[in-house]
Order: structure tokens, then C-alpha cells, then sequence
């Protein structure tokens, strides 16, 4: 006999407990199954599904991209055509910043001037100059394309071609980005850079101090009354290149009223509360996020049951 779920969650970030544990909440209180899977049970949990005695309908992954341990679980399930959040495939296409910035360009979408780099291993001697970062202006930004999260691996000052080819040293495997920096216009004193999830069929703007990386929250007569309505239909072209279901994106309006989009997929939104941390996610777009969740899952589950009753017929 098979334990089913309708949602499993797994994450290994202690500050993720309150979102999985809202999301519980809340599912539940829509009487949907959920189910929570942490370093504490991961061996338990991969040997259940491997011998078919539980099963998830949905999974939101939290954990195989920083943990190995969760790695076997993904697999099992995507092979056995559990619904992922985000799917695999996609997410790999989509945090590849060059493959991003060249896809961004084609689909009309605004990015910084920058130059693509190859990883130092394919090409120890590279053909840059210093007039080509001319171009580019000072300071500049350094990223390497594949490695995500939180701004790791970013130079966001970088004056000279000397902290370009250090930097690509760092990480011998990964081509880079050299960027220009983008400074935002002020709308009545605030900076014009927005923290825009997409999340699961919704687009949701949020303010985002790129400097003190406080977030405030966006009112809809805010979006008329700067004209800032084009962020939604940026995040929407962005979810159909990328075919994720929720990652966040980060674009400024600068003064000349350009969107540009400057940080361009993160797979794995940092979901912790306001109330509690002071550069979390205001609480209420947690909540507006996990409704979505549930929306989403609620659809799975009756298309599921529809398909099911459908073959018994």
C-alpha cells in the first residue's frame, strides 16, 4: 500500500522552516496533503519512494541544489513523472546567465551592456583588453554565469582588467559576465529597483533597495502612478523563456525610463518573513506566493483525479 501526499516540501536552510511551515498551514486548511522532508529523514524518505510505499503528486525542492543527500529523491521522482517545481531541466537552462542574457536580448527584453567570457579552463589566455572594458564605464560588474544565490561569486566595484582575469580563477569551469553597472532613477526618493517573483502563473513587483536590500511593498496605484506596469509583462516573457514555475528576477528603471533587467533568474527565492528578519519578503507577498501554491497543486490534484476516473471508466 502507498502513502500519497499532495505536496511534498524539502528545503535544509533553517530560516525555511516558517514558509514550509505556513505553507502546511495554509494547504492543509484547504484539505491538502502535505508532507515535509528535511536532512533529519531524507535517507527514510528516498527508501519509502524507492520501494513504491510513498508517493508526492507535487514536489517543491528546496535542498538538492545545495545538498547531494536530496539528489537520488529528485531523481527517482522526476523519473516517475511527479510534477517538480521548478523541473530540473528547466532550472539548469535558466540560471546559465550567458544563455540568459543572449535569450533576454532576442525576446526584446532590455539588459546591461556586458561581455560574455569563457571559463578559464576552456581558454587560460583571454583576448580581452582594456578598451573593450572601456566600453563598459567604472565601476563595472564581475559574475560568473552558473553560480547562483545571493550574489555569490559577484564583484559589483571592479575598476580594471587585472580583478577580470583574478576573478575568472575563482571559478575555472564558468564562463563570466562582465557587465555594466545600471544606477536606478528615484521615484519620490526611493530607488527604482524592484524585486519581481514569478510565481506560479502570477507575476508579484516588490520594491527592493539593491543597497540596503530592504523591501517595500508595491501598491497597484503605484504601479499607474509611475508607470510601472511593464515589470509585470517583463517577469511574464521571463517565465515563458525560462518555463520555470516561481523564481525571482530584479529590474531598475532608469532615468532615461528604460526596464533593464539586471539579475536575471534566481531559482531559489529567499522566502523568509519580514516580520522576522529586516530584509525579509514582506509577509503578505509570502502569503499571496503560497496561495499560489496551493492553487497550483489544488489543479494537479483534480486533473489527477479527472485522468484517474477517466481510465477507470
Amino acid at each position: 500500500m502507498t502513502e500519497k501526499f499532495d505536496l511534498a516540501i524539502s528545503y535544509v536552510w533553517e530560516y525555511d522552516k516558517e514558509f514550509a511551515d505556513l505553507t502546511e498551514k495554509i494547504l492543509q486548511s484547504y484539505s491538502l496533503s502535505t508532507f515535509i522532508i528535511t536532512d533529519h529523514n531524507i535517507y527514510e524518505v528516498t527508501e519509502l519512494v524507492k520501494r513504491r510505499k510513498l508517493w508526492f503528486t507535487s514536489y517543491l525542492d528546496r535542498a538538492s541544489d545545495v545538498d547531494d543527500d536530496f539528489t537520488d529523491l529528485a531523481k527517482i521522482l522526476t523519473r516517475r513523472k511527479c510534477r517538480i517545481f521548478n523541473p530540473y531541466k528547466n532550472v539548469e537552462h535558466a540560471i546559465d546567465k550567458a544563455t540568459m542574457h543572449l535569450e533576454f536580448i532576442t525576446a526584446g527584453i532590455n539588459v546591461p551592456y556586458s561581455i560574455i567570457i569563457p571559463p578559464h579552463k576552456e581558454h587560460e589566455e583571454l583576448s580581452l583588453k582594456v578598451d573593450d572594458l572601456a566600453i563598459l564605464g567604472r565601476p563595472f560588474i564581475i559574475k560568473p554565469c552558473n553560480t547562483t544565490g545571493g550574489g555569490i561569486g559577484v564583484v559589483t566595484g571592479a575598476e580594471s582588467l587585472k580583478e577580470v582575469l583574478i576573478e575568472r580563477r575563482t571559478n575555472t569551469y564558468d564562463k563570466y559576465l562582465i557587465q555594466q553597472k545600471i544606477n536606478p532613477v528615484e521615484l519620490d526618493g526611493k530607488r527604482a529597483w524592484f524585486r519581481c517573483f514569478w510565481a506560479f502563473g502570477k507575476p508579484i513587483s516588490v520594491w527592493w533597495d539593491d543597497k540596503t536590500h530592504i523591501y517595500e511593498y508595491l501598491y497597484s496605484d503605484q504601479l499607474d502612478k509611475y508607470g510601472l506596469r511593464k515589470l509585470n509583462q517583463i517577469t511574464r516573457t521571463i517565465a515563458r523563456i525560462t518555463e520555470l514555475d516561481f523564481f525571482s528576477t530584479e529590474i531598475v528603471l532608469t532615468p532615461d525610463k528604460k526596464f533593464v533587467v539586471i539579475d536575471y533568474v534566481n531559482d531559489q527565492c529567499d522566502m523568509r518573513f519580514q516580520s522576522a528578519h529586516k530584509d525579509g519578503v514582506p509577509d503578505i507577498i509570502v502569503e499571496q506566493i503560497i496561495q499560489r501554491i496551493r492553487l497550483t497543486v489544488q489543479r494537479i490534484k483534480k486533473q489527477k483525479v479527472s485522468i484517474k476516473n477517466d481510465v477507470q471508466e
